[in-house]
């Protein structure tokens, strides 16, 4: 994966007549400013065009085979490759992307602040309404395993895809009138909302060196959680207003249909062979000569391939791996409490302070202080300690990425336990709410540092790792938000609290041990193909 991503880009409705015009003006425009200069020789090259076609060539998608007229790039600065976008290109499609993540995070939480409401208005229980935000977040689980191996062979085109599905699926749960079309609706909305979850990550690695890449994936992890945090706060003022609860729907619905449209229109396709299929089909068109391909033409999508790289290969990664299932358990853990948070703070300042639904939702924002805090951190250990290694040595070990971590670690299980003992409506609110932010710390930093962390590890198979990775954790991210209430109500907001904290102390050793021996786990594994 350190060499691709994947994406593509498509016209879906009524846009394709649109597209398909373009691209005719656009290869008229090409054949007679471009292929005017064609020379048919043994190594064709059509430089302004940005072609290298190498007649034979071995691909790096051909396993070792040698195939006659596989498009290629012209040189290291082939101005298509997506690592030569310019700047503006670069950073304006990853603040897009991020902006994406944010609204479909946004949407598995928003849900949260309604579950009252809605499990009176549809005469059913608190549980059941929960499911409407678990199964959501189960979406996360699933919709990788089809949009990750589509984005190999489409490139952004799943992603499309997958927002428009998003879009499409929240106006059902804003009309709904009965729990079950909202529960089965609140599924396939993160069925759909799962496309940049699994896509996003393999587009910045398309685009980035490491050093920036650790900056990319930084607003990437933040909108993650920028979204779920921002979700019940927003969710809670809506639901109590005279909008009422079906505008968390239509508030997640519209952004998301203006993201989509931008995607549509203006964000470059950054899968590299997808980019190079475009190019071998435009040379096709104008020279007549069939044999020109792009090298991922010379593989079919094979549903042993699908379940091999997405469903066997990540879980006998994780059985196998140490490194990917302790950073997967811990990262699952931070997860997990994430969404048991936005059932205890309800409880704990709207049931037990007595605060209205939309303010007992504000103290959210001192958990957002923290992963931004967490941003400034991750920045300057990149540009101090980080970029000099890279400098110095041309590569860095992937172990370095730990070292926030450490601190992170310390900062979640201090944040845990500082919440649940002030928790008491006797003491003052302030050291409650104040607790959240070495708690967005840990969590921030375990998030972005073991993410990074398993994407150096694993390299071309971080694919798999990641979506053992998104699996595990989505699935204990959804069994969360259906027994904190229970457990909140059955055990009191200090020892519920409590219970994560424990666990998390017990995790503190993980980055530290790897720290020490993840170059020797590396050197053994037969997954992880760099070894210093």
């Amino acid at each position: 994966m350190d060499s691709w991503g994947r994406r593509a880009s498509a016209a879906p409705f009524g846009a394709g007549a649109c597209v398909f015009l373009l691209s005719a003006v656009g290869r008229t425009y090409l054949s007679s400013r471009v292929f005017s200069r064609v020379k048919i020789a043994g190594d064709l090259r059509l430089t302004e065009f940005g072609l290298s076609l190498r007649s034979p060539t071995t691909s790096l998608l051909n396993y070792g085979r040698t195939l006659p007229n596989v498009v290629d790039w012209t040189d290291e600065y082939d101005f298509g490759n997506p690592r030569n976008f310019s700047p503006v290109t670069k950073w304006g499609t990853t603040v897009h992307y991020g902006l994406v993540t944010f609204i479909v995070t946004f949407a598995s939480s928003i849900f949260s602040t309604a579950t009252e409401v809605t499990s009176e208005l549809f005469g059913v229980s608190k549980d059941i309404m929960h499911l409407a935000t678990a199964l959501n977040v189960l979406g996360f689980a699933f919709g990788p395993l089809v949009f990750g191996p589509l984005s190999e062979v489409y490139g952004k085109t799943p992603l499309l895809l997958g927002l428009l599905v998003f879009c499409v699926f929240n106006i059902p749960v804003a009309v709904a009138a009965n729990v079950e079309t909202i529960l089965i609706c609140r599924f396939i909305v993160g069925f759909g909302g799962a496309a940049p979850l699994a896509i996003v990550g393999g587009a910045l690695v398309d685009l980035f060196l490491p050093i920036e890449r650790g900056i990319a994936v930084c607003i990437f992890a933040g909108a993650t959680f920028m979204g779920s945090i921002f979700g019940p706060i927003v969710g809670g003022f809506v639901t109590e207003s005279s909008l009422g609860w079906r505008w968390t729907a239509w508030l997640t619905l519209i952004p998301g249909a203006v993201l989509w449209a931008i995607l549509l229109l203006f964000i470059p396709e950054t899968y590299g062979p997808v980019i190079l299929k475009r190019r071998a089909r435009e040379l096709r068109f104008e020279t007549g000569n069939w044999t020109f391909h792009g090298a991922i033409e010379e593989h079919r999508l094979e549903l042993g391939d699908v379940a091999q790289r997405y469903l066997v290969r990540p879980i006998v990664m994780l059985c196998r791996q140490p490194i990917l299932a302790l950073v997967t358990v811990y990262m699952s853990l931070i997860y997990g409490i994430l969404y048991l948070f936005f059932e205890a703070y309800p409880i704990s300042f709207s049931a037990k302070r007595g605060w209205s639904l939309g303010v007992g939702t504000l103290p959210f924002l001192s958990l957002g202080l923290g992963i931004v805090l967490v941003g400034v951190v991750v920045l300057l250990h990149l540009r101090l300690r980080y970029a000099k290694i890279y400098e110095a040595a041309g590569k860095v070990p992937p172990e370095e990425r730990l070292i926030p971590m450490m601190f992170g670690s310390v900062a979640l299980a201090i944040g845990m336990f500082w919440f649940a003992w002030t928790s008491d409506p006797d003491i003052h609110w302030a050291p409650q709410v104040l607790a959240s932010v070495p708690t967005g710390i840990g969590i921030m930093t375990i998030f972005i540092q073991g993410l990074v962390y398993i994407i150096d590890t694993y390299a071309q198979l971080s694919n798999s790792a990641i979506a053992a990775n998104v699996f595990l954790r989505s699935w204990v991210g959804a069994g969360f938000t259906m027994f904190a209430t229970s457990m909140y109500n059955k055990l009191g907001v200090a020892w519920a609290s409590s219970l994560p904290g424990f666990i998390s102390i017990s995790l503190i050793p993980v980055p530290f041990l790897f720290y020490k021996y993840g170059q020797v786990i590396r050197k053994k594994s037969r997954y992880a193909p760099i070894a210093d």
